[in-house]
């Protein structure tokens, strides 16, 4: 029989609900709740067999057997903690919430009721990102001591600075916002938690720009143009914008190892590249999308720049986010009906909002180093065994 899966916030993300959706294959997507008119009208039309409903306490009566929560960053934790205490399995989108006391709720609730939680870091399905996992397992570059991320958000001024994520109270910052994504990768190839982070930022340019408009009656798919160019000539912006659109973060991980996070939304050409440093060597991805490479270089030179020892070429994988939003759903499902491991972790999640948010606290003070607070080791112990309560 397929799983019931209901959908909380039809927006920016609510192309997820395609995975969910297969009706005779394993689930299907009977309910949506969306507090706006738009919402609710665009999930009629996608979705025109399920329920519509802007009443969240309609869907927690419905008898689901999944959930997924793609509402606005400031609002998961509020919809999470609901849908755990009402006993269904929970998808919540990264980031988990934009506070760490929101996400502590989260895991704190989740840990009371026994409902099972996963958390939408889709980039550890991402085939650059586990293909870069793989070759550092193999032992290619040695024990790893340092991560380096920049990541060239070419399209930040279309998605991040013309509605509700242009705000300090819907998203924090950026840094945790976007961010969160790369933190938790950094953390997954380095195998530790950051410790202790320093940032600084700025909002270096679109906070000049005058030309100002309230977005909320329009979508994204609205307003992009790869012709919003110069960032400098970009219109119809957030009529606040409090967030910054470049930043820079260092780490310290609990193993030791040292990392580094460069994010700036004004650039020409989006996309991630990663630095990892090991002791019998480096890996460096060349382009995040199929067909691009990862090289390896693992021997000495004095000749500056040359050739790299190994080139791997990144898989192809069909669906979005280079095949990772199906591949995270389908684990998801699969974790709802039937538990066992998951790539994914609630702890990894927390981890990457902790460091966000100290980072952004930094950032916006002294930029001095800032301690993340561990999480509870009662916390640690449950989700480690894949939110299975200790034997008596």
């Amino acid at each position: 029989m397929d799983l019931k899966v209901g959908v909380v916030g039809f927006g920016l993300r609510s192309g997820l609900y395609e995975h969910a959706h297969r009706p005779g294959a394993g689930s299907v997507v009977t309910m949506v709740c969306d507090t706006s008119e738009r919402g609710r009208a665009d999930a009629a039309k996608k979705l025109p067999e399920a329920r519509i409903t802007a009443d969240l306490g309609e869907l927690l009566d419905a008898g689901l057997d999944a959930v997924l929560v793609l509402t606005p960053d400031n609002q998961h934790a509020v919809v999470a903690k609901r849908t755990l205490e009402a006993g269904i399995p929970t998808f919540c989108e990264k980031p988990l919430d934009v506070t760490l006391d929101a996400v502590d709720e989260v895991l704190e609730t989740a840990f009371r009721t026994g409902t099972k939680l996963y958390v939408g870091h889709n980039m550890r399905h991402m085939p650059v990102v586990r293909q870069m996992r793989e070759i550092i397992e193999s032992g290619a570059i040695g024990a790893v001591k340092a991560v380096w991320c920049r990541h060239f958000v070419g399209n930040g001024g279309d998605y991040y600075f013309k509605d509700w994520h242009a705000e300090r109270k819907n998203t924090t910052s950026l840094l945790l916002q976007k961010g969160a994504h790369d933190i938790d990768v950094i953390h997954w190839l380095a195998g530790g938690y950051t410790q202790r982070v320093s940032a600084v930022g700025d909002l270096a340019v679109y906070g000049d720009i005058e030309s100002r408009r309230d977005n909320t009656d329009r979508r994204m798919g609205d307003w992009f143009s790869l012709q919003n160019w110069p960032p400098t000539e970009q219109t119809d912006l957030n009529p606040v914008i409090d967030v910054e659109d470049i930043s820079m973060m260092q780490m310290t991980l609990d193993n030791g190892v040292l990392a580094s996070y460069q994010q700036c939304h004004f650039t020409p050409d989006y996309w991630r590249n990663y630095t990892v440093i090991g002791t019998a060597g480096r890996l460096e991805n060349f382009g995040d999308d199929a067909g691009n490479l990862i090289k390896v270089w693992n021997t000495r030179s004095q000749d500056g720049y040359v050739e790299a020892d190994l080139e791997v070429e990144i898989e192809a994988a069909g669906g979005g986010h280079g095949g990772a939003d199906p591949r995270l759903i389908a684990e998801f499902l699969r974790f709802a009906a039937e538990g066992g491991p998951t790539e994914t972790s609630p702890v990894a999640a927390r981890a990457a909002v902790a460091a966000g948010v100290l980072a952004t606290e930094s950032l916006r003070t002294d930029g001095s180093a800032k301690q993340v607070p561990a999480l509870g080791g009662e916390l640690l112990a449950y989700f480690a065994a894949n939110q299975e309560r200790a034997a008596v």
